[in-house]
């Protein structure tokens, strides 16, 4: 996501009093926090820039997600490292309606798309 454009959808103005813009950043963030709480993810899988910034200590948090807003609608694509002994299919059905709800719930933004890759199975406890 480094190399890519900071996008930001405007939300319609209901008060009257300004203009609110939320950065696609701030919704990859959402979807993040959101996948990790689902029982089953180890970690968010990123690339190699975003495994070495882990390693130094450096916390991204919207490693491995990408987020298309356009007009009011949210497309999100993640990439996780999910626990060995869980089933799969289970744990990804959660994280989509997860990071759906969470995106919604807190931006006011219409998530039709959670597109989720399986990266890699986390052996260890």
């Amino acid at each position: 996501m480094n190399n890519e454009q900071e996008t930001t959808e405007d939300i319609e103005d209901r008060t009257g009093i300004g203009e609110v813009k939320i950065a696609s950043d701030v919704v990859a963030v959402i979807a993040s926090l959101a996948a990790n709480e689902v029982d089953g993810v180890y970690s968010m899988a990123g690339n190699i820039t975003n495994e070495l910034i882990g390693k130094l200590g450096m916390k991204n948090m919207s490693k491995g997600v990408k987020v298309i807003m356009d007009e009011g609608i949210v497309r999100v694509d993640m990439a996780l490292n999910m626990k060995y002994g869980y089933s799969i299919p289970r744990v990804v059905k959660q994280v989509q309606e997860k990071v759906s709800q969470q995106i919604e719930n807190m931006t006011g933004l219409i998530v039709p798309e959670v597109n989720i890759r399986v990266a890699g199975v986390n052996l260890s406890e």
